[in-house]
């Protein structure tokens, strides 16, 4: 179901990195929101604040690293990033142990390696259009994909079990090992980086630099519509998830690692996706399978505000969240190859970052926003209105593409118009 050929030696050690890292964190899976509940006893607006703000000031921080990671060598910059959220989830595991753990901490915690990631994401995008083919693109994308759901289906039901025999911080402590690991599979890449940027580029950070991936968004006629529907329904998909995690594990009395096991068990369906993305692209275009299965996302959340308790409950939520994973699967890797293939090499690095600062940030106005609305309303309510919400969000999606855009039937992009 897979294209098995070797994409490199140098794309065997990022993969390497990339999959220890991920499942490191996903190992921790909503590590902050459970100590906040389970150490500090803090409800569901404080959780959701404490989500929010972090990816907030995390994304304002990461704004003008974008030109300015634009114009350096990007793996030197995804090591540091590495190490700087190693050192800042270390700091947890060191405050509980001392006593001296707060809401505070955990926020800035949250901040850094939301600022981090931001940084990474960036670097890395660019990074892998320069180690891989063009046509191999959709490969790795799906690589990376079906690694990500392998690693959601085994960290958080074992990080639900670590925490309950080990205590709350361990999985951030096995979380900071994993990215101290990929550091080092990073710099076990060989070989001279190529430089992608042009000629002309800029030597320093220019605040004019700055909106330069915003207006390649906004403009291109293809990855405009799928910008502003992606953003909408990320952000609408993780606004109430802090709210499940206080419904799941305070209201309706379930563990860790049953709470644990809700999410992990549906990512099979994850890397189902990921391995049928190619195939339908294949057969489809890439620009169908965005709209068929980026309408078939948007379906399934709301079926989590009639979540119960006992086994009813949780076959509830491994229901709704397979059919949700499994389109997202198929449609991530997708989205990923077309976000690159429609991207100038020496814009890469700022579109990437003004992507994902933009989606955090929308994320966390909604986080906060629907932490609000459960003060007001109770989860349930508030989990309930997002999943209405998200029904709408596939009249943003391009119903044709531009006739300069088009696809070979294989998803292998026509460059003759170019």
């Amino acid at each position: 179901m897979t294209d098995r050929r070797s994409l490199g030696r140098d794309f065997g050690w990022l993969w390497a990195a990339y999959g220890v890292s991920t499942f490191g964190t996903r190992l921790a899976f909503d590590a902050l929101p459970l100590i906040a509940v389970l150490v500090l006893h803090a409800g569901a607006t404080e959780v959701a604040l404490l989500a929010a703000s972090g990816l907030a000031v995390g994304a304002l921080v990461a704004v003008p690293l974008g030109a300015w990671v634009e114009v350096r060598r990007k793996r030197p910059v995804m090591v540091v990033a590495d190490l700087l959220r190693c050192a800042a989830l270390l700091s947890i595991p060191a405050a509980f142990a001392l006593g001296g753990l707060g809401l505070g901490q955990l926020l800035v915690v949250s901040v850094v390696v939301a600022a981090a990631d931001i940084t990474f994401m960036a670097a890395s995008g660019a990074y892998l259009k320069s180690l891989v083919p063009r046509e191999d693109l959709l490969v790795a994308n799906g690589r990376f994909e079906a690694t990500m759901w392998t690693a959601t289906a085994l960290g958080p039901p074992l990080g639900g079990l670590a925490v309950g025999v080990f205590g709350p911080v361990t999985t951030v402590l096995a979380d900071a090992v994993s990215y101290l690991l990929s550091a080092l599979g990073i710099r076990a890449i060989g070989g001279k980086e190529r430089q992608q940027t042009s000629p002309a580029a800029p030597s320093g950070l220019r605040m004019s630099d700055l909106p330069a991936g915003w207006r390649h968004l906004l403009t291109h006629p293809t990855l405009r519509p799928l910008f502003l529907n992606t953003i909408l329904v990320n952000a609408l998909i993780m606004a109430p998830a802090p709210l499940l995690a206080v419904l799941m594990l305070g209201h309706l009395g379930f563990t860790p690692w049953q709470y644990g096991l809700a999410f992990a068990v549906p990512c099979l369906g994850g890397l189902l996706g990921s391995r049928l993305s190619r195939r339908l692209v294949a057969r489809h275009g890439r620009h169908r399978v965005l709209l068929v299965f980026g309408t078939l996302r948007a379906c399934w959340p709301v079926g989590l505000a009639f979540v119960g308790p006992g086994t009813s409950g949780l076959a509830l939520v491994m229901v709704v969240e397979f059919g949700l994973i499994t389109c997202v699967a198929i449609y991530n890797p997708v989205l990923a190859t077309t976000r690159l293939d429609r991207t100038p090499p020496d814009r890469i690095t700022r579109t990437l970052s003004a992507w994902t600062v933009t989606s955090r940030t929308t994320t966390a106005a909604m986080t906060a926003l629907w932490g609000l609305l459960a003060a007001l309303t109770g989860p349930r309510t508030a989990i309930a209105l997002a999943g209405a919400l998200l029904l709408a969000t596939p009249l943003l999606l391009p119903r044709h593409e531009p006739a300069a855009h088009h696809s070979a039937p294989d998803g292998t992009p026509d460059t003759t118009s170019r």
